[in-house]
């Protein structure tokens, strides 16, 4: 879910996908509300507020939806890794957004390019134990300093979970 939050278009979920639903939604049945009583149905639930949340409180996430200048890529290397990387960018004076995949079952460390100096807090970590996650990840920030990377004029060393999306924002 949070790889679909971190990219630009409108957000779409289908009766019962934001908790996890087990079977597909049939028009004869209710949903099943009751697997929210088991963790991991509620971590999701969970999950998908918390990324609204995010989506509507940042604007980089969302004011630039369909301009291809609210999009940059960071590494495009790293997709040999299964590491995906991109800024979503606001308007003039608005903080970007970086959002970080993991698509391997294994944590990483890596250096992720950044185009500000300074402190970066993890605003969404998908492996949160809330969610059900390991509860890996930076302690709540990383900092930004160098060397350049991915075409960023800073960078930082940052701990991947696997299986997980971080979303990083600067600390003004």
């Amino acid at each position: 879910y949070g790889f679909m939050w971190g990219h630009p278009g409108k957000k779409l979920l289908f009766m019962g996908c934001e908790f996890g639903q087990g079977h597909e939604w049939n028009h004869d049945h209710a949903l099943d509300w009751g697997v929210l009583g088991v963790a991991g149905h509620a971590g999701l639930q969970r999950l998908v507020r918390d990324l609204n949340t995010l989506y509507r409180a940042e604007p980089a996430l969302h004011v630039k939806d369909a301009d291809p200048a609210g999009f940059v890529w960071i590494d495009r290397e790293a997709r040999a890794e299964s590491l995906f990387s991109w800024l979503r960018l606001g308007h003039d004076g608005q903080p970007p957004v970086a959002v970080v995949a993991n698509f391997t079952p294994v944590e990483r460390r890596w250096r992720l390019g950044l185009p500000r100096a300074g402190r970066w807090r993890e605003a969404l970590n998908t492996d949160a134990g809330l969610y059900g996650g390991g509860n890996r990840g930076n302690m709540g920030s990383v900092v930004a300093s160098g060397p350049a990377q991915g075409g960023q004029p800073f960078s930082a060393e940052v701990v991947l979970p696997p299986l997980s999306t971080l979303f990083l924002i600067p600390e003004e």
